[in-house]
């Protein structure tokens, strides 16, 4: 028999063990000296980088539209501590710098989470969606991506609307599991993040324009179905379906128009968690 770990004893070892790890990344900021951003302005800078909004009430599978409900609460709380953010050269974002602890007496509700690969609940859950929409704007600025956590090789729900390529999304869990980016340009740059009814919406805001623009695509995308493999959790699975697909991000010179670089930022070979439908052609392996 396999033995526990120690955060597998209990609730309370788990509770523990996250602790731990909260403390250790207070202490690791501390002794780096990070110099985060923090400067907010109501004003935005004139030149507008990307624009992107985000579905909030998204039907994941058969997950309880409640925590679709709270989450919507629970974006409303987070953005204020973003929005206006102004990103200086040299300084670092970090979401959980800014957002901070998400507890009920704030106001948070349970959301959906992700634990152990697969759908949970917890208060603040959701935030997910923030940092995701975030990325995506990073992604096509000079920006430099320092810290990005996916969802451990998982294809958790069936698209649902889906605009942007699978895998490019984050995972963040207080606070040692972050997003952050790190302004190393010249340039100046802002977020602009609010909610409407429907949507969570965000801009990419800098000082002067930028050298490049970026286009982020995806390429031989498909679904496999393929032996079991010892030790993966799959072992006894008459065959296990996977999602595949390669994300690139073509390096676009703004003056003549023409790709100066195709970076492969993502290879996905994700284990599909739900029943695919019909209408999805599955290869055999």
């Amino acid at each position: 028999m396999k033995r526990k770990l120690f955060c597998e004893i209990s609730p309370l070892t788990y509770r523990l063990s996250m602790e731990k790890e909260i403390l250790k990344r207070h202490l690791k900021d501390f002794l780096q000296g990070t110099h985060f951003a923090k400067e907010r302005s109501e004003s935005s800078l004139p030149v507008l980088v990307y624009r992107h909004n985000s579905l909030i009430r998204r039907r994941l599978g058969n997950v309880n539209m409640q925590l679709q409900e709270n989450k919507a609460t629970n974006l409303a709380l987070a953005v204020p501590h973003i929005n206006g953010l102004i990103i200086r050269p040299g300084e670092t974002f970090s979401v959980w710098k800014l957002v901070g602890r998400t507890t009920k007496r704030k106001g948070y509700k349970e959301g959906l989470t992700i634990a152990k690969g697969q759908p949970n609940q917890g208060i603040g859950g959701g935030l997910c969606q923030l940092s995701n929409l975030i990325h995506w704007l990073i992604l096509h600025s000079e920006l430099t991506i320092t810290e990005h956590h996916h969802h451990d090789g998982l294809d958790l729900f069936p698209d649902f609307g889906r605009q942007i390529p699978f895998g490019t999304g984050t995972s963040i869990s207080y606070n040692y599991i972050d997003y952050r980016f790190k302004n190393e340009t010249n340039n100046i740059y802002q977020l602009r993040l609010w909610v409407d009814d429907e949507y969570l919406c965000g801009e990419l805001r800098a000082k002067e324009m930028q050298r490049h623009t970026f286009h982020i695509h995806a390429e031989d995308e498909y679904f496999s179905r393929e032996r079991p493999r010892v030790g993966d959790g799959t072992s006894g699975m008459e065959g296990v379906i996977y999602r595949n697909g390669k994300v690139y991000r073509d390096v676009i010179d703004r003056t003549t128009g023409r790709c100066v670089e195709s970076q492969l930022i993502r290879t996905n070979h994700a284990r599909v968690m739900y029943e695919c439908p019909p209408s999805i052609v599955i290869q055999d392996k």
